[in-house]
């Protein structure tokens, strides 16, 4: 296994004034895949946040793809989000844009200027993603899974070091869940580090990797095997 990608010591976390999550120690080395686990409300997404620079550390120390997250200035957070390829729930996409103009969009704003260059990424992520032959759509004319497919290419753009999914599966239908999470095993595979917020059991029965839970405001790591799903929260 390579070097630690993602480390928090004793970290602490707030969002609106209230402590959402607090000792938390995670670490995750390059080439893993991992699962973040929990109820809703129980502090995953205030956790990602934290990782990009959304959220700041409080208490502890963390590191996530090289760069320090204690005092990370404002200025720095920007060359921080180009290293990670992240992954909403809910798309985030141009509705009013084609496939290709979205990724564009994105390329452009992260400092690509060469045409040629642009549209042969653009193309190598859709192939990576299996739907090339959408490059043209608008992405209003799509399915939610081609959607999140169009969301998986876009975190690719750059190359990042780390893939971070916040319940990428949480609005498709459990077929689609499945080719969603083919694709981001597959990724995994050939080398990609993800770590993946869910609460699809289903999802981590048929695909397990290493799992962390957020449960009364802590985060620990759990083997989920001979475990009943509906206890491990208790």
């Amino acid at each position: 296994m390579g070097k630690p990608i993602l480390v928090l010591n004793n970290v602490s976390i707030i969002q609106d004034n209230k402590q959402v999550l607090s000792e938390v120690n995670i670490e995750i080395n390059n080439g893993e895949f991992v699962y973040l686990i929990g109820r809703t409300g129980s502090g995953k997404t205030s956790l990602i946040k934290s990782l990009y620079a959304d959220l700041k550390l409080n208490d502890g120390t963390g590191s996530i793809v090289d760069i320090e997250l204690n005092n990370l200035e404002d200025n720095k957070i920007p060359f921080l989000r180009r290293k990670l390829g992240i992954i909403f729930q809910d798309f985030k996409l141009f509705s009013d844009r084609s496939v290709a103009e979205n990724l564009k969009f994105v390329l452009k704003a992260t400092g690509w200027s060469d045409e040629s260059k642009i549209n042969s990424r653009i193309i190598e992520v859709l192939e990576k993603v299996h739907i090339e032959n959408l490059i043209n759509k608008f992405t209003s004319q799509l399915s939610g899974g081609e959607q999140q497919k169009v969301a998986i290419a876009r975190a690719l753009l750059n190359n990042p070091k780390l893939i971070i999914a916040d319940e990428p599966t949480g609005n498709l239908d459990p077929k689609t869940s499945i080719e969603v999470m083919e694709i981001l095993m597959e990724l995994n595979k050939k080398g990609n580090t993800i770590l993946m917020a869910t609460h699809d059991f289903i999802l981590i029965d048929k695909f397990p990797n290493r799992t962390y839970i957020c449960v009364s405001g802590k985060i620990a790591e759990i083997d989920l095997k001979n475990k009943n799903i509906n206890t491990i929260y208790k």
